[in-house]
């Protein structure tokens, strides 16, 4: 694939050079053989999990995209995954939490900008307690973490989120809060 333009420089399937065009945003056709891929929306989960105070657990991303800035333990579903796994699983990794009461919050569109590619994810978002509140970042997966008291919008808009889609997740739980 090829910088903003999101098109490739060879078909996948015939290897011509230039004939493969990125359509509407969805998806990719070469003109010489027919090749069709779609660009489907990838899924991820994040949860947040505060702690007895109310404070809620981020961690600061190690890696790229957007590595030292402030995320929600979570990541991408793998194949054959139901999001729920995904979410028990990813918080594992990242903070080696066992997790309970795991709940659907809701989802928000995101953009994942991964070298020279942008995927377009859906992120699905649930809230869960901690049975022992002690994160330990496995290698390479959290440059530490941060506790951070999140009461109001303004809260929210001063952490250094990594992706948008949290700061609206974070929103939603302010909003289950005072239900």
């Amino acid at each position: 694939m090829t910088g903003d333009n999101q098109n490739f420089l060879y078909c996948p399937e015939c290897g011509q050079k230039n004939t493969v065009t990125y359509v509407n945003r969805r998806h990719w056709v070469c003109s010489s053989c027919g090749f069709n891929l779609y660009n489907n929306v990838a899924a991820a989960v994040g949860v947040i999990i505060p702690d007895e105070a109310g404070r809620a657990l981020f961690i600061r991303r190690a890696k790229e995209p957007r590595a030292g800035f402030l995320a929600l333990p979570g990541g991408f579903i793998d194949p054959g995954e139901r999001a729920e796994e995904a979410a028990l699983r990813e918080c594992a990794e990242e903070t080696a939490l066992a997790l309970t009461d795991l709940r659907y919050l809701a989802s928000f569109p995101n953009i994942y900008v991964y070298k020279t590619v942008t995927y377009s994810t859906c992120d699905i978002f649930f809230t869960a307690r901690a049975e022992d509140f002690s994160p330990r970042a496995a290698d390479g997966e959290a440059a530490g973490f941060a506790l951070e008291s999140v009461r109001t919008r303004e809260d929210i808009a001063a952490l250094p989120l990594a992706f948008p889609s949290a700061a609206r997740a974070l929103e939603a739980w302010l909003a289950s809060l005072s239900k």
